[in-house]
């Protein structure tokens, strides 16, 4: 049954979601924060950040968040970790009771350590939250090539996520792992922006492929001391969304990465990116994270040295690999 859908924030994930909640034939409405970003959205049903890929004549854009909310039973929300508070603080009050509001993003809130989810439960305690992740590069997704998602959360409303979006391109798991599922899809960014410094350095894919093999270890490792479980880092949500992070030259993380990697400074690298790159700031919530419950995580630890310490890709490299090496464990 057709629902309304509503998507707030226009980033490039935000754009296909718009895209595809209206090709699954439902009513869509698509919010934007400012008249800048609104301008060719709504002029030119296109938008710089994802050129070529064009909003449906149906999907309604607009600037009102009372407007775009109005009715809507599903509210997928696409703002960044970092900005979320900000604007469902103000959002909130246009929320419909018994709407399912569905997080994408992909961190943690970096003055209080949240999950995106649990910011959301305080701005809006109506709401029933469902985090919707998965290996999903928006560039793929616009031309909708498949791919699988977890909807992690209460059962019944996991369960609507999947009628309302999952599809022939579209298959969508559903787990009650909320934790694992949302620390899965922060922590794996910090991991393709290492991964991003190994193709930036030109060491190749065996270095690649053991990055990910350890990478998804800590990954693991800091989900379960927060809560989550082990199980779903070795799924659609975890390892699969790492891979496609790491390999796609359309990662937003693992580009920035690679521009480190060949001598890019951090300033030059993001004002050379299009997008917020979740990855950065989340590195200092999961180090933190990490101290505060005793998980060793290495290669996150050397992706901060590079980020905030300087120091050079390469010798954050030489000192992971000098580590004392031991029984191999997850």
């Amino acid at each position: 049954m057709a629902q309304r859908v509503a998507v707030i924030g226009c980033g490039q994930f935000g754009m296909v979601l718009a895209c595809h909640a209206s090709h699954c034939g439902h009513e869509t409405s698509l919010w934007a924060r400012t008249p800048d970003e609104l301008a060719p959205l709504i002029d030119h049903r296109e938008s710089p950040r994802l050129t070529g890929v064009r909003i449906p004549a149906s999907v309604i854009v607009t600037g009102d968040a009372a407007a775009a909310l109005a009715g809507a039973s599903l509210v997928i929300t696409a703002i960044p970790s970092q900005y979320a508070r900000r604007i469902w603080s103000v959002l909130g009050s246009h929320l419909p009771d018994g709407a399912i509001l569905v997080s994408v993003a992909k961190g943690f809130e970096m003055t209080s350590l949240l999950r995106p989810s649990e910011v959301l439960r305080e701005i809006c305690p109506q709401a029933e939250v469902i985090a919707l992740s998965g290996p999903t590069i928006a560039t793929e997704v616009a031309k909708g090539l498949p791919t699988a998602l977890v909807a992690a959360g209460c059962e019944h409303a996991g369960g609507v996520v999947k009628s309302v979006l999952g599809g022939d391109s579209w298959r969508i798991y559903t787990s009650r792992d909320l934790v694992g599922v949302e620390c899965a899809g922060a922590i794996k960014n910090v991991i393709a922006l290492a991964a991003g410094m190994i193709d930036g350095m030109g060491l190749g894919l065996n270095a690649k492929a053991t990055l990910l093999a350890r990478g998804i270890a800590e990954m693991a490792r800091l989900g379960v001391a927060l809560g989550g479980l082990r199980d779903t880092f070795f799924g659609v949500a975890g390892v699969g969304d790492l891979a496609t992070t790491c390999f796609s030259p359309d990662g937003r993380n693992r580009t920035l990465g690679e521009r480190l990697g060949a001598g890019t400074s951090l300033g030059a690298a993001l004002d050379s990116m299009n997008s917020v790159v979740e990855g950065v700031d989340t590195c200092r919530a999961v180090i933190d994270l990490s101290t505060r419950h005793g998980v060793e995580m290495p290669i996150s630890q050397a992706v901060h040295r590079v980020l905030f310490e300087g120091t050079p890709p390469r010798t954050a490299l030489l000192e992971l690999m000098r580590r004392e090496s031991a029984l191999e464990r997850i």
